[in-house]
């Protein structure tokens, strides 16, 4: 396969993933900012979302304190933003162009349909009743879209590079969500109500909560969420989960490759045993947000290693 089809296959499977990250997300920020108590809707209110997208400039960007509607002008249609949900669609389908033949048609189709409805759009928001409608569809379009690369595609190269690009965007993006959620993670004891509402956010984002129940069979702890999106392969998000698949991902391209591996084989190994022995206990007496620093930089950095060996050849 040319470097270049990988890169565009690569590239549209974390494209499509960051749209509905960031659609599940925005969810979550806005049923926050609806609960009232106190919490606050506009400026630092928002601050975790904004960490999370990379957009924490924002804060300081305007001048004064954003209000939530440039916050969501900014996620969603901002075309000068390349991670809103409008442009991560355009490059969607801009990557599944370039590489047409080498898709099923089902896969071409939920890519080149959510391009049409978002351009049906002419670029105007959804307004606030719509809003929540909005981001359903996005979030069922990227599901859509999962299903049918995993259940059209033939095992083959092309179907291992959209893989290991949406598990790696999956396994960044669990790690921000943890870390702009640190401190609420290394709370001690029980937490107030806030608290409470605070860690149920953060399992909405990952459509955890119930995962949680099942797992544990009681009440929400700041500890076990930790544990559950970090070290927990059943969970499909957790970091563990979409390690142990980039590994097995590169692991494939390598053989069909006669073998031949890099420095990107080697740091995924690395990572995913740091995680298949990790203890939750060990993450926190190094403490929850370093720990999470560390492996953000380690995903950016495996990111790197993966375009110089195989994308940019």
């Amino acid at each position: 396969m040319l470097s270049r089809t990988a890169d565009s296959l690569y590239w549209l499977g974390r494209y499509m993933e960051r749209a509905g990250n960031t659609a599940r997300a925005l969810q979550v920020a806005l049923r926050e900012a609806g609960m009232g108590g106190g919490r606050p809707a506009q400026g630092q209110g928002w601050r975790p979302l904004l960490l999370t997208s990379g957009d924490i400039g924002l804060l300081q960007g305007f001048g004064a304190l954003p209000d939530a509607a440039q916050i969501i002008q900014h996620l969603v249609m901002d075309r000068a933003n390349n991670s809103s949900i409008q442009s991560c669609i355009e490059a969607s389908r801009q990557n599944a162009r370039q590489v047409r033949t080498a898709l099923t048609v089902d896969m071409w189709e939920s890519v080149n349909d959510t391009w049409g409805q978002m351009r049906r759009m002419e670029n105007a928001m959804p307004n606030a009743d719509d809003l929540p409608g909005f981001l359903d569809w996005v979030k069922r379009q990227t599901i859509l879209f999962n299903g049918a690369y995993d259940g059209t595609m033939l095992r083959d190269e092309a179907w291992r590079f959209v893989r290991l690009g949406t598990m790696l965007e999956r396994a960044e993006n669990t790690a921000r969500v943890l870390h702009a959620h640190a401190a609420a993670l290394s709370i001690m004891g029980p937490g107030t109500a806030e608290d409470y509402l605070n860690w149920q956010a953060i399992l909405r984002n990952f459509t955890a909560l119930r995962a949680y129940q099942w797992v544990y069979h009681g009440r929400i702890e700041p500890r076990r969420i930790a544990e559950l999106l970090i070290l927990r392969g059943e969970l499909p998000r957790s970091m563990i989960a979409c390690h142990a698949r980039i590994e097995g991902v590169l692991d494939e391209i390598a053989t069909a490759h006669g073998g031949r591996r890099g420095e990107c084989h080697r740091r995924a190994g690395e990572i995913h045993a740091r995680l298949r022995f990790g203890r939750v206990e060990d993450i926190f007496a190094v403490g929850l947000e370093g720990f999470l620093n560390e492996m953000m930089a380690r995903n950016i950095d495996l990111g790197g290693q993966i375009a110089e060996f195989y994308l940019h050849n």
